[in-house]
């Protein structure tokens, strides 16, 4: 067993000081095949942990629209089937397979999109493992957290620390994680302007406290309703994206433009604006998945003669999610959301579905 006294306290995780016993079989929300309503089964078999691998009870798991594309096969690149969802799982080890040093029983930890990795691609090699080609996704490649007990690798779980509760892990680790790494992608600087698109949004109010907890001066972009949300959120200035004059005002407000923007919206108007308010040698990051086909209009002088940035994030590594989960143990980032049972997931994914879902969406898997 590996001296953890000698490991950073950082990738240590907090531990759960009375683990439950784990029984024989589980409840679980299964998929049989894409399109097809999920079934609630009470005594599904417990998966057991291979070389390498932890059993994690996951008591809280978070809802994504990832998960509507997984299971709806709707995507080009399909997920297996038979298939348990869910990628946004917090809980705590309950048992490690051969070769596993690091974590023990107890340890609380995180379950996210990244399930695992090759480590010897070039892009692995290089710190840049959300493209992997070679990766397993976690509830779509590999069967998720829309259960009690899932099989994860080792290597890939995220400690939790103690000041952060199992409900705001659950969302950090894609929500916020992959707003955290958008934000890093955009390059903007502690004082700079920063252009959030979706402000109020499951996505965009993490963006906001992030943006502001390192620095930046961030302006909203989300409807109407929306600008109280988004002012208490930290925003130093918000617009109605049905603004027809939303260009020229952000321009004024900024002085010449913002320095990045952040595009967490799934439709594509936004982003055919977006290049017109930022100012030279700004960034565009995009985090949004509008279906496929749509495309970012972007004049080729003013990109090549104001040297703009135009460019993809996608989640984040490890080593961004301990880090975005210390922003939350430090207070400075909190996860708007409501808590519902697992029995509920069906009813929570149409909701999802039919755009009728503000914040975040977290199941107890014991309900």
């Amino acid at each position: 067993m590996a001296d953890r006294t000698n490991l950073q306290s950082i990738i240590l995780p907090s531990r759960e000081q009375n683990p439950a016993k784990v029984p024989k079989t589980q409840r679980a929300a299964v998929a049989s095949a894409h399109g097809n309503a999920l079934e609630i089964r009470s005594s599904e078999p417990i998966p057991q942990p291979r070389a390498n691998d932890v059993l994690v009870h996951i008591v809280r798991t978070g809802v994504c629209h990832t998960d509507l594309h997984a299971l709806s096969g709707d995507w080009e690149v399909k997920s297996k089937m038979p298939l348990i969802a869910g990628h946004e799982g917090a809980g705590y080890v309950v048992a490690v397979g051969d070769g596993v040093e690091v974590l023990r029983e107890g340890d609380r930890v995180g379950v996210k999109w990244l399930g695992d990795t090759c480590g010897a691609c070039e892009y692995c090699l290089t710190g840049r493992e959300t493209v992997c080609p070679n990766q397993k996704r976690t509830g779509f490649d590999v069967d998720g957290t829309f259960q009690e007990y899932a099989v994860v690798k080792a290597a890939h779980v995220v400690p939790i620390p103690e000041k952060v509760s199992y409900e705001q892990a659950a969302s950090i680790l894609c929500a916020g994680v992959t707003t955290y790494k958008g934000l890093k992608e955009s390059e903007v600087k502690p004082g700079q302007w920063v252009i959030i698109s979706g402000a109020g949004g499951g996505l965009g109010h993490l963006a906001v406290q992030y943006a502001k907890a390192m620095g930046m001066r961030v302006i909203g972009i989300d409807a109407a309703a929306k600008s109280d949300i988004c002012h208490k959120l930290g925003c130093d200035a918000f617009f109605d994206f049905k603004d027809k004059n939303i260009v020229k005002s952000i321009l004024e407000t900024t002085s010449g433009g913002a320095h990045g923007a952040l595009l967490a919206v799934a439709t594509p108007e936004p982003y055919q604006q977006a290049t017109s308010y930022l100012r030279p040698w700004g960034t565009l990051v995009t985090l949004g998945l509008p279906k496929r086909g749509s495309i970012i209009p972007a004049d080729i002088f003013t990109v090549v003669m104001q040297r703009l940035t135009i460019r993809g994030s996608i989640v984040g590594t490890r080593t961004d999610a301990i880090e975005a989960l210390d922003f939350a143990a430090r207070g400075l980032v909190k996860v708007h959301l409501e808590t519902k049972g697992l029995s509920e997931i069906k009813d929570v994914l149409k909701e999802m579905e039919e755009g009728k879902i503000s914040g975040r969406i977290v199941l107890d898997t014991s309900k």
